[in-house]
C-alpha cells in the first residue's frame, strides 16, 4: 500500500517560492496535501506533502525540485513538523494524571487522552468523532455543560473492564476571542488520587537541618552536635527564648533519626490541665463520663517508633509531670481507668523557654523529672547573639515574600540593614520574620528603606538602661582600662542583683551565660543576700 510522500525543501529566502513550487507541481499534475514554511537566518524552509496516486519516484521528484531557482536542498521525509508537533502534544496529552474529553460546538468529541479512555472504558477510535451523548448518556456533564453554557462539577462514577471507578468531573464552557460558544471540555480524576493528594497535604512537611538559615559558629556548632545524637534514644532537651525555632530544631532531629513513627508535638501549655493525662495516656472504656465507648489511645501510645514533642515542659502541672517521669523510667503507659501495662517506643524531645533549674528550686517543678529530662541538653541561642545571621535570614524572608505576594524582587537598604543589626529582637527568628512581611506588603519601592522596617520603639539598644544610670567614681591616677572594668563590674553587679538568675542576668545584658560566667570570674563577684559568690552559683546553674 502506497502512502502520501513527504519532502522537505530548503532556499535562500526570497518573494514566490510557494508559488514557483505549486506552479512546478500543478505542471507535473501533483496534488499537494499540505504545506508548511518557516522562515531563518535568511533560508526557508519548505515541508510538504504530495497526495499518493501519480507515477514519479521519489528520485524523479526530488529532481523535479532541485529545478526550483534558489533552492538550496531538497530531502525526503518520514514525518512533518506538525506531525512531530502533534506526536508531542500526545505524548503530553496521555501523560496528564487527569482525564480530558473535549467536544466541538456541536457535540463532537474531538479530543480524549488516555487517562479518560481508561475511565470511560471506550477505545480512543470509538470516542473520537463520535457525539458525545452517544458515550455517556447518564448525567452527562458535557452535555450538560453544552445545554447551559456554564461551568458543571459533580463527583460521578463509570464502569470500566477492571470495575467500577469513582471520579471528580468538571466541565467549562470554551469560548472563542469574540465570546462565542465553541465547544466544551471535560476533566476527570480519580478520586483515590485526590484522596491521595488530600493526605499528602495535610500530612506535615518534614523539616531538616539543611532547611536551617545560619552562617554563624554558635547554629553551626549545635546543628553538629545534633547531628551526632539524633540517631541515639536518649531524650533531648531543647532550650531557648521564644521564637528561636525550638521545634523546627526537634522535627529536624526527627528526621535526621530515622526513626519510622510520626512526630507528634504537643503544647503541654495549651492543654487544660483535666486533659492534659487523657491526652497523653489515652483512656479505657468508661474511665469517666463522655469516654469514649472503645476507649481512646494516648499520644505517647501515637508517637509509637517516632518522636513526642513535650513543648513548653515547664508549664506542665505537677500531677502529669509524675506519670510522664513514670514513662520515661518504665518505657510503658497505664490509661486512665485502665491497669495494663503498654510499651511504647517514643523517642523524647523536651523544650522550654523557662530556667528549669529556678523552677526546681521554687519547687515549681519536680527535681527527679529535671534530671531525666537534662541529659542531653541543646541551647538555641536568641537572635542578638548572632548578628551575623540577621541580615543573610532577612534576604531570605524578603526573597519568599515576594514571591508569595507576586512582586518583583526586593532588596534591604543599607540603612534598613543598620536598623535590623541595632534591634535587639526580643521576639527572635518569628518577629523578624513578622517584620520583613509587613516590610514587604507595605513597601511599593524595589529597595526597602529604614522607614519602611517597623519595630518596637525602646528596643535598639542590648545594654540597658543602666548604662547610663550607674554612677562611676575617678579616682586619680586611675587609669582608663580601670574605670572601664569599675564600670562594667558596677553593672555585671546592678543587673545580677536584679534579676532571679544568672541566665536571666545574662539575657538582660544580651551575651550569653558562659559569658557571664567568665566575667564574674575576671572581676571576683559575690553576694552574700542570695549566694556565697556569683561564680558558685554560676557552677550551680
Amino acid at each position: 500500500m502506497s502512502e502520501n510522500q513527504k519532502y522537505k525543501l530548503l532556499f535562500k529566502d526570497r518573494i514566490g517560492i510557494v508559488f514557483d513550487i505549486t506552479k512546478l507541481m500543478l505542471e507535473h499534475k501533483l496534488n499537494i496535501i499540505s504545506m508548511e514554511v518557516e522562515q531563518r537566518d535568511g533560508f526557508a524552509r519548505i515541508s510538504l506533502e504530495i497526495e499518493e496516486g501519480h507515477s514519479y519516484k521519489s528520485s524523479e521528484i526530488l529532481e523535479l525540485f532541485s529545478s526550483l531557482p534558489g533552492i538550496d536542498s531538497q530531502s525526503e521525509l518520514k514525518r512533518l513538523p506538525q506531525e512531530k508537533r502533534e506526536k508531542w502534544f500526545r505524548t503530553l496529552f496521555d501523560g496528564m494524571s487527569e482525564g480530558i474529553v473535549s467536544v466541538n460546538s456541536k457535540g463532537i468529541i474531538n479530543t480524549a487522552n488516555s487517562v479518560a479512555c481508561h475511565i470511560l472504558n471506550t477505545p480512543y477510535e470509538s470516542l473520537v468523532n463520535t457525539y458525545v451523548a452517544e458515550i455517556t448518556p447518564k448525567n452527562n456533564l458535557l452535555m450538560e455543560c453544552m445545554q447551559k453554557r456554564i461551568p458543571v462539577n459533580r463527583r460521578k462514577s463509570a464502569v470500566t473492564s477492571t470495575g467500577r471507578v469513582d471520579f471528580y468531573g468538571s466541565a467549562k464552557p470554551i469560548l472563542d476571542s469574540q465570546g462565542e460558544f465553541v465547544g466544551a471540555v471535560l476533566l476527570m480524576k480519580d478520586l483515590q488520587e485526590v484522596k491521595a493528594m488530600v493526605d499528602a497535604v495535610m500530612t506535615p512537611i518534614d523539616f531538616k537541618f539543611d532547611d536551617f538559615i545560619g552562617e554563624s559558629p554558635a547554629i553551626q556548632n549545635l546543628i553538629t552536635f545534633a547531628k551526632r545524637i539524633a540517631e541515639l534514644d536518649t531524650i533531648v532537651s531543647i532550650t531557648g527564648e521564644s521564637g528561636t525555632g525550638k521545634e523546627l530544631f526537634a522535627r529536624a532531629i526527627h528526621f535526621e533519626s530515622g526513626r519510622p513513627g510520626p512526630f507528634i508535638p504537643i503544647n503541654c501549655a495549651a492543654l487544660p490541665e483535666q486533659l492534659i493525662e487523657s491526652e497523653l495516656f489515652g483512656y479505657i472504656d468508661g474511665a469517666f463520663t463522655g469516654a469514649k465507648k472503645k476507649g481512646k489511645p494516648g499520644l505517647f501510645e501515637a508517637a509509637h517508633n517516632g518522636t513526642i514533642f513535650l513543648d513548653e515542659i515547664g508549664d506542665m502541672p505537677p500531677g502529669p509531670q509524675a506519670k510522664i517521669l513514670r514513662v520515661l523510667q518504665e518505657g510503658c503507659v497505664r490509661r486512665i481507668g485502665g491497669v495494663e501495662e503498654i510499651p511504647v517506643n517514643a523517642r523524647v524531645i523536651t523544650a522550654t523557654n523557662k530556667n528549669l533549674t529556678d523552677m526546681v528550686a521554687s519547687g515549681d517543678f519536680r527535681e527527679d523529672l529535671f534530671y531525666r529530662i537534662n541529659v542531653l541538653n541543646i541551647q538555641i541561642p536568641p537572635l542578638r547573639e548572632r548578628n551575623s545571621d540577621i541580615t543573610l535570614m532577612a534576604g531570605i524572608f524578603l526573597n519568599r515574600f515576594n514571591r508569595k505576594l507576586e512582586k518583583k524582587e526586593q532588596t534591604i537598604s543599607s540603612s534598613g540593614q543598620e536598623k535590623l543589626l541595632a534591634y535587639s529582637w526580643p521576639g527572635n527568628v518569628r518577629e523578624l520574620q513578622n517584620v520583613i512581611e509587613r516590610a514587604s506588603i507595605f513597601s511599593n519601592s524595589n529597595e526597602i528603606s529604614a522607614d519602611s522596617i517597623h519595630i518596637k520603639a525602646g528596643q535598639q539598644t542590648t545594654c540597658g538602661q543602666q548604662c547610663k544610670t550607674i554612677p562611676v567614681t575617678i579616682q586619680n591616677g586611675s587609669s582608663l582600662k580601670e574605670l572601664t572594668g569599675n564600670y562594667e563590674a558596677k553593672i555585671l553587679l546592678d543587673t545580677l542583683n536584679t534579676n532571679s538568675s544568672i541566665r536571666k542576668a545574662a539575657c538582660k545584658l544580651g551575651i550569653s551565660h558562659t559569658a557571664l560566667l567568665k566575667k564574674i570570674q575576671k572581676h571576683k563577684l559575690s553576694n552574700k543576700n542570695k549566694f556565697t559568690s556569683w561564680e558558685q552559683a554560676g557552677a550551680a546553674g
